[in-house]
């Protein structure tokens, strides 16, 4: 048995030719749609990046016990019970978050891993005072890490040509891998790449592709707020026009995994998963970028293309409901592997071989924001009530996301307190952190809607009865997740 994962990260579903887009001409997208079961309803769990990725290893919600963060001592992770089985599992990637404290338990899983260097602000080439003294590039949306911002221009120094940029050489270190491994047997690969995450940083040769009519500050990099007076049509095209040229070249990597798809017979016998972790607000709803603000379909509606050489069900569509912690038991039922008693996540072979739904509905968030469910038609976003507390976090890992990327604060872990296990810790207890962020996303209001019929989410609903149903299924996975009960609280769900 053989899989290839290819994973990009904020890859919008709505700027994909095989979900109706009209003017970033991802034709290699359309190419993997014709070879592949093509999901119409697949959605986000936790957001964003590395709690993402703890539900690709775990098959589990990580976002109602905990924030950013490694996998956790008492984690199930599908890679590593691939490699313990007897299953080489090999990572190739530049999401460089898997290199810092905040997510370094992760790429240690695969049996092997190949580190790509320098996308976005990764502490990468040592030009010495060239951060501080960036002051021409500082990004025109006003992103704060001048610093962060500096080190990026830093990296993009020795990026020549799109060779030399770190989604091609992931691609080609993935490339690289099957030429030499196509004909073994027993192995899965994930080609990770960090694009089209911002910043939208490309070659003019795709850039020029996208031509528009801004004039004003440089810019690639959209700072995480809502739109305000400094975006003008002209700037908001822009930003889209640049992810759409960086997007290109992702679809330019994809053409290459089809090719060797094709040249080496492995649709015969190697399951293909396209997937991403969220996708990306650019000026939609009137917001940039993701997670201060409501998870709108741009963010939480995903695409996902998959192709099982048993089921061999190609350039079809599904409209049964998917999400991120459903990949992981996937890919473990593919190699005949048992599922961790754990797991929240269901295999998607039945959908894959005859379209048979295997899910009612799931949930999604960020931890200390809206809790989410839905059912494939309708979505309900539940905000905290006023103070949005309690809120405590529970970890063996006490890492988040933030300014360093590292330990929690001294202050919050002199708070801590022991707190008994929960059901998937394995027996064992765990530490018991305050959480003292401020959540953005959780002041916005709670709102209903029928993606069904407003798949653009433009009308809220004031529809007693759904939102009651809803609750009452959000409850429920809630209980079955073993939430902390200060969830329930926070919600004023009692």
């Amino acid at each position: 048995m053989k899989a290839i994962m290819v994973m990009f990260d904020s890859l919008n579903r709505h700027m994909l030719s095989p979900y109706g887009c009209d003017w970033t001409g991802t034709e290699n997208f359309g190419r993997l749609a014709e070879y592949t079961v093509v999901f119409d309803n697949c959605w986000v769990g936790s957001m964003p990046c590395m709690p993402a990725r703890r539900e690709m290893h775990t098959g589990r919600y990580n976002f109602l016990h905990r924030s950013w963060g490694p996998l956790e001592p008492f984690d199930d992770s599908m890679p590593q019970i691939l490699k313990e089985a007897g299953i080489h599992t090999h990572l190739v990637s530049d999401h460089y978050h898997y290199w810092e404290d905040g997510g370094a338990t992760y790429h240690q899983r695969y049996t092997t891993w190949e580190c790509v260097r320098g996308q976005e602000g990764d502490n990468w080439q040592p030009l010495v005072g060239f951060a501080k003294g960036l002051k021409p590039t500082k990004n025109v949306c006003g992103n704060p890490q001048d610093n962060w911002v500096g080190q990026d221009f830093a990296n993009r120094t020795v990026m020549r040509d799109k060779t030399r940029q770190p989604q091609w050489r992931t691609f080609d270190h993935g490339l690289d891998f099957l030429r030499e491994n196509h004909e073994k047997d027993g192995w899965f690969l994930q080609i990770e790449t960090f694009d089209p995450h911002e910043p939208f940083f490309c070659q003019p040769e795709y850039k020029e592709r996208f031509p528009d009519q801004y004039r004003g500050l440089f810019c690639d990099w959209p700072d995480y707020r809502p739109v305000d007076d400094r975006d003008s049509p002209e700037f908001m095209e822009h930003m889209r026009k640049q992810y759409g040229a960086l997007l290109a070249m992702c679809d330019e990597n994809l053409g290459r995994v089809l090719d060797a798809m094709d040249e080496y017979g492995l649709w015969e016998d190697t399951l293909l998963v396209v997937n991403t972790d969220h996708g990306f607000l650019l000026g939609e709803h009137g917001q940039w970028a993701k997670c201060h603000c409501p998870f709108y379909g741009e963010v939480a509606h995903i695409p996902l293309f998959i192709w099982d050489p048993r089921a061999r069900r190609r350039g079809v569509r599904t409209a049964c409901l998917a999400q991120t912690i459903d990949l992981p038991a996937t890919i473990l039922e593919y190699f005949g592997q048992e599922l961790p008693p754990d797991m929240e996540g269901r295999p998607l072979g039945p959908v894959l071989e005859r379209d048979a739904a295997v899910r009612e509905a799931g949930l999604f968030g960020i931890f200390g924001g809206q809790v989410c469910c839905t059912d494939g038609e309708w979505v309900y976003m539940r905000s905290p009530v006023e103070g949005n507390s309690p809120r405590h976090e529970y970890t063996l890992m006490p890492m988040r996301h933030g300014g360093r990327r590292a330990f929690m604060d001294d202050e919050v872990l002199r708070g801590m307190r022991i707190h008994e296990p929960f059901s998937f810790t394995k027996g064992i207890p765990v530490l018991e952190v305050d959480s003292v962020n401020r959540i953005s996303q959780a002041e916005y209001p709670s709102m209903l809607f029928c993606v069904r019929d407003d798949p653009w989410q433009t009308r809220p609903l004031r529809d007693e009865g759904q939102r009651r149903r809803l609750e009452q299924v959000m409850r429920r996975l809630m209980e079955e997740n073993d939430c902390p009960r200060e969830q329930f609280a926070r919600l004023g769900m009692g």
